[in-house]
């Protein structure tokens, strides 16, 4: 059976200056791990016995980066799965995509991660170091870019 994972892409937006895109003012959360690799990513994680996929995304977003539900605007629209092998068992990951509601909202991390970064989609492509992510990212970045 297949690991099933779920997180929070988490964005935030800043003021922008008067001569640049609102699109400009865009950063992404990415908590590096304090295992492995030390590989950036969202906040995301096993969903536990009887919860269901969204549970799961805000329990790891809590316990992972210190956000409470309600400190967040789940964004309809936008949902991604990603599928790959992780020492050799597949491994499914689902998303959605989520406003802090304060740009200011102190991240408060887990001893899972030992560091956090807010990034403009350019640095977050180079911190998150799997193509998958990478285009996700993008993805988002192309979602929130068709709201405006």
């Amino acid at each position: 059976m297949a690991v099933r994972a779920c997180g929070l892409i988490i964005y935030r937006r800043l003021k922008p200056a008067p001569s640049s895109k609102v699109t400009d003012s865009i950063e992404y959360l990415l908590l590096q791990t304090s295992y492995g690799t030390h590989h950036w990513t969202p906040p995301k994680g096993h969903v536990d016995p009887g919860e269901d996929d969204l549970q799961t995304a805000f329990r790891e977003t809590q316990e992972e980066a210190g956000l409470q539900a309600s400190q967040l605007n789940l964004i309809e629209g936008y949902k991604k799965e990603l599928h790959y092998p992780v020492h050799g068992k597949p491994k499914t990951v689902v998303y959605w995509l989520a406003e802090v509601k304060d740009c200011n909202t102190e991240i408060k991390l887990s001893e899972e991660h030992q560091a956090f970064q807010w990034l403009k989609l350019e640095d977050a492509c180079k911190f998150a170091e799997y193509e998958d992510m990478q285009a996700t990212l993008k993805e988002v970045h192309q979602f929130l870019c068709s709201k405006e």
